[in-house]
């Protein structure tokens, strides 16, 4: 189950920069998930400031 990132997203970068698969690119406005990247590992989740992503 990959994680997604909703519209709360505040596009600060602080995701893009854990992912370890490099799954996370800045889309418009705010940052995407590419799910058939994303391992599910959840490194994002916990540096994201306004809690914008979580597991689909």
């Amino acid at each position: 189950m990959a994680y997604v990132i909703s519209d709360e997203c505040i596009a600060c970068g602080a995701c893009q920069a854990e992912c370890p698969v490099e799954a996370i690119s800045e889309g418009d406005g705010k940052f995407a998930i590419d799910p058939d990247l994303c391992t599910d590992c959840g490194s994002c989740a916990e540096v994201c400031a306004v809690e914008a992503i979580q597991p689909e």
